[in-house]
């Protein structure tokens, strides 16, 4: 396995660069502070719904995903430049509390509105023209969906609980947040290869990159909190299309066992077969189920919709036996909390990667991909090149387009409860299997 030897220091450009940009940002931020506390004195206090309603703000709320790389050197400018901007804010007093009586949205009126549009405002989501009125209005509505995207919250426009936490999390933490974040971000700046993959847990995402830009960005789901997916800089070896999956001894002993004591037919309507160790296969009607030990046998799933991988494997050296794959229950990437396996990274759409991957790989094109998908039959393929990964725990970021994005520090390494303020929430819970990401349970 190929591990990066060290922190890598910053180059002494990209050093005088952030310290540049720093300077400006904090001489810049002043003036902006005090301009932002003039308009808001001066700004109109407009009460009706009507002359605040523009049915454009709601559709263009400003797109804060970049093709830039989250691991790009070059953006460590902009995470000083952020710095600045949050030194700044906090240095002014931060920004006020927000109160909401119940889950706002657009089209509604509360005194609580004022205090969310301040908010909005001093982080910078909101124009300040858009002035103090209680009309959760078009322009509201538009400035919340982009602080939700910044934050990855879904981007429905509505003021509820996770939206309002994550406002309430003060200045100060947040600037402490970006502080941390940066040195992350610094071990990491070296040369990371012209084609690489990164995974970023706190983001449950997958990031395809090629020559420092995002060729593919995925949605992934990956260890929950008590089984956290390992941070690691490797190399990925290997597809596996239509893979096998071998359980764990755990899984066997805990949940496959007791499955068969109460239905006899559990494995073979899992397609899962008995293999003894000179590779012979077992009939599952010749074993003792109850016995007191589970039976010295592998057990195998055959490759299909049902397999606990689905489609696809992708192998990357590591100890941990960790590796990302396809899976049959897409409907976890719709979760807002998506750290629920045990360790392994499951990726949608993952055929869009695995061709990015395979595009070196002579004979390998998505056509024949989906074609070999369809025959239900094994086949390891080795990357003519391995592509490295990097497994990284970024939870702050700033890109080119000077947007500042936080997420959730889901595995509570950031030193600040309220940065962990939705780990516990709408995580799925398994019966037992802690070894692995799946057990079938047909």
């Amino acid at each position: 396995m190929s591990k990066k030897s060290g922190i890598v220091a910053l180059s002494r450009r990209s050093l005088l660069r952030g310290a540049a940009a720093a300077g400006a940002a904090a001489f810049a931020g002043q003036a902006v502070a005090q301009d932002a506390i003039n308009d808001l004195i001066n700004a109109p206090r407009r009460g009706n719904w009507d002359d605040q309603f523009d049915a454009q703000a709601s559709r263009t709320a400003a797109a804060v995903s970049s093709n830039s790389s989250m691991l790009s050197a070059n953006n460590l400018a902009y995470m000083q430049q952020a710095i600045g901007q949050y030194q700044t804010i906090v240095a002014n007093g931060g920004w006020p509390t927000v109160n909401a009586p119940g889950a706002l949205r657009i089209g509604a009126m509360d005194p609580s509105v004022q205090s969310l549009r301040q908010r909005l405002m001093i982080a910078g989501d909101l124009p300040r023209e858009a002035g103090l009125s209680d009309s959760y209005d078009s322009y509201v509505d538009a400035a919340v969906k982009r602080f939700q995207a910044r934050h990855g919250l879904p981007e429905d426009g509505v003021l509820g609980e996770f939206t309002v936490k994550a406002l309430n999390v003060g200045a100060d933490v947040r600037l402490n947040q970006l502080n941390t974040n940066l040195v992350r971000l610094q071990s990491m700046s070296g040369d990371l290869g012209p084609r690489y993959v990164t995974v970023n847990v706190p983001g449950a995402s997958v990031e395809a990159v090629e020559n420092d830009r995002v060729a593919l960005r995925n949605t992934a789901v990956v260890g929950r909190i008590d089984r956290p997916t390992h941070m690691i800089n490797s190399k990925i070896y290997e597809v596996i299309l239509n893979p096998y999956w071998t359980a764990p001894r755990s899984i066997i002993e805990k949940d496959i066992v007791p499955l068969m004591r109460k239905d006899s037919t559990y494995l073979t309507r899992n397609s899962i077969r008995l293999f003894d160790g000179s590779g012979n296969e077992v009939a599952p009607e010749t074993v003792d189920w109850n016995a007191a030990k589970a039976p010295n046998l592998m057990f195998r799933q055959d490759p299909g919709k049902i397999n606990a991988m689905a489609s696809t494997k992708i192998n990357f050296h590591n100890p941990h036996n960790e590796y990302m794959h396809d899976t049959p229950q897409q409907g976890l990437f719709n979760k807002l909390m998506r750290f629920e396996s045990s360790g392994c990274i499951r990726v949608q759409n993952v055929r869009d990667l695995i061709t990015w991957l395979l595009r070196d790989t002579e004979g390998w094109s998505r056509q024949e991909i989906e074609r070999v998908i369809t025959t239900r039959q094994n086949n390891p393929i080795k990357l003519a090149a391995e592509v490295p990964v990097y497994i990284v725990y970024i939870t702050a970021w700033s890109t080119n387009d000077n947007i500042v994005q936080f997420r959730d520090d889901i595995y509570q390494k950031d030193g600040d409860a309220q940065l962990a303020l939705q780990a516990n929430i709408g995580v799925e819970q398994f019966a037992g299997s802690v070894e692995e990401d799946f057990v079938p349970l047909q």
